[in-house]
């Protein structure tokens, strides 16, 4: 047998030991077959693969990289090798892979939109967006999708304008493409263009009717009455229709809720969110409380003020942080901050989990001793991305909810931050995050009884926040900015320095993208709707109701 049959008896030996599962002697085989130059590739391929199922990373990475730099005009073991840097949290590195690669072979469009990715993952928005440019100059196959990915860079940036042409560019080409549609009536949404966003979704519907997150989406755009009852019974037709598809009945479940709710039927909406919800308890981990209070401890035992003044940035940015639990009102704060002149709406930025994330390996452990430099340089850092995002300067907000769990790095960075922090009756907010879709690891969400253990966890750590940090926080009460909004939103204007102006209680009309599941709830202005809601479900609410007994009374 000649030495091309030898390699092929050999290379399907080591093969059959990996797929035996005898990893050990599978490793040893690829890394002898590895030694002959000729047929070194395959085997570093094998071994590669064999070191990613077996859980060993850095000996995939170290195989890949010499794959890569053995042979550097190979497509695929650049890709490979990033692909597999980034899902480790090495997207620097995975970023200078592309990089290094488009030295060689400058006109690989499809180099150009897998680096533009991952610039966008790194807040390199203007790298990203050459990056997409540039894939589309060179000619790349299925332009629509880079237009459509440009799209969400440019909506994420707040530009509404380029990010409309930019979707409507990838429409021109390929009309009934899905995703660009989709983006482009999620951005309809936002603009406040209720009945453009509903037509495109219709659009989405006829094209693929199993589109359960358009049908959704339809139905939260969509105060029903009881005129409406076709839409009611094509939701509980898809719903039937979708056995098989976990995450799209999911949906469906929390649309049907919604859609029972506004018809005041609400024994059967109860019922709906409770399938939902077992449907999404699927997707997270268990929630496990004792590891939340003991998370709640590490903060309150870190930062205290000692750690602050210690650690205290000498930044003189002053940004305006709105947290609080979700659902407890903070969209509704922003939007009337929004219309003030002087202030620009942020809205949920992911800038300071980004920015602990990439600073710290584990938080918040990791910043006990953080020397007062990082701290600056993260201030100075969060301070120029801000910027980039929204040049005009003034007044940004910064609504993402879940910083309260952040207010003492927040005042070290910047001790001048003013924080809004947003609150509302216990039952109610725990209602409302129960009846909503969420993402992330919020597994607390899923079950009232977490919700609610979660909520009385969230009150603890904000009275150790109002220990530490006094007058700085200002509590807005939705319940008192509800019924009578003026006196609330004139205390939070003087609050922020800033003077009375009567568009503050007309903020249906602000211009500004709101990117929130509030979105309509907002659009549609103050109502008390949604203030003591629980009454409604006072019977499914009777084994939490007791924990807030003294609120709720």
């Amino acid at each position: 047998m000649n030495e091309h049959g030898n390699f092929e008896q050999s290379f399907e030996q080591a093969q059959s030991l990996h797929a035996a599962g005898r990893l050990a002697e599978a490793e040893t085989a690829y890394s002898e077959l590895s030694r002959s130059a000729e047929h070194r590739e395959i085997a570093l391929q094998g071994l590669a693969q064999l070191y990613l199922q077996s859980q060993r990373p850095a000996d995939a990475v170290d195989t890949l990289a010499a794959l890569h730099r053995e042979w550097p005009d190979k497509l695929s073991h650049c890709t490979r090798l990033a692909s597999l840097l980034d899902a480790l949290g090495q997207t620097a590195s995975a970023i200078t892979t592309y990089e290094q690669f488009l030295l060689r072979a400058p006109d690989t469009a499809t180099v150009f939109f897998n680096v533009a990715l991952l610039y966008k993952k790194e807040k390199r928005h203007e790298e990203a967006r050459i990056a997409y440019e540039k894939a589309i100059e060179l000619g790349i196959d299925a332009p629509q999708e880079v237009y459509s990915n440009l799209g969400v860079l440019y909506s994420e940036l707040r530009d509404a304008d380029n990010a409309r042409l930019t979707y409507q560019r990838a429409l021109e080409i390929a009309p009934d493409y899905l995703p660009a549609l989709f983006n482009l009536a999620g951005l309809l949404e936002e603009s406040g263009e209720r009945e453009k966003a509903i037509e495109y979704y219709e659009k989405i519907l006829t094209i693929e009717p199993r589109h359960h997150e358009s049908r959704a989406r339809i139905v939260h755009a969509t105060r029903l009455t009881g005129d409406q009852d076709a839409l009611l019974a094509d939701l509980r037709q898809a719903i039937e229709r979708s056995a098989g598809d976990h995450f799209g009945l999911e949906t469906l479940q929390y649309a049907l809720g919604k859609a029972l709710d506004d018809l005041g039927r609400f024994d059967e909406a109860f019922d709906a969110y409770t399938a939902a919800n077992e449907l999404a308890r699927t997707r997270f981990p268990a929630y496990d409380r004792a590891a939340t209070e003991q998370a709640i401890n590490q903060l309150i035992e870190l930062f205290d003020a000692n750690w602050i003044e210690k650690s205290r940035s000498s930044s003189a940015f002053a940004p305006v942080f709105i947290c609080g639990l979700f659902r407890s009102g903070s969209t509704l704060t922003e939007q009337a901050l929004a219309s003030h002149p002087d202030v620009t709406a942020g809205g949920e930025l992911d800038l300071l989990p980004w920015l602990l994330a990439r600073r710290f390996a584990s938080y918040p452990q990791g910043a006990a001793n953080a020397p007062r430099e990082l701290i600056q340089a993260m201030a100075d850092e969060y301070q120029s991305r801000l910027l980039e995002v929204f040049p005009s300067g003034g007044l940004v907000s910064d609504k993402r909810p879940d910083n309260f769990l952040h207010l003492g790095m927040i005042k070290a960075m910047f001790p001048s931050a003013r924080i809004v922090y947003t609150r509302r009756e216990p039952l109610d907010n725990c209602l409302s995050i129960y009846f909503q879709q969420l993402g992330g690891a919020l597994s607390y969400s899923t079950n009232l009884d977490d919700t609610a253990h979660y909520y009385k966890q969230h009150e603890r750590l904000m009275s150790h926040w109002r220990t530490v940090l006094g007058d700085t926080i200002h509590t807005i009460d939705y319940d008192e900015l509800v019924p009578e909004p003026e006196p609330v939103i004139r205390q939070l204007l003087e609050f922020l320095g800033l003077e009375w102006d009567e568009r503050c209680l007309d903020f249906t009309q602000a211009g500004n993208l709101v990117k929130t599941a509030s979105v309509w709830q907002v659009r549609e202005g103050l109502h008390s709707k949604s203030a003591g809601r629980w009454r409604n479900y006072a019977s499914q609410l009777d084994h939490i109701r007791h924990q807030f007994e003294a609120r709720s009374a």
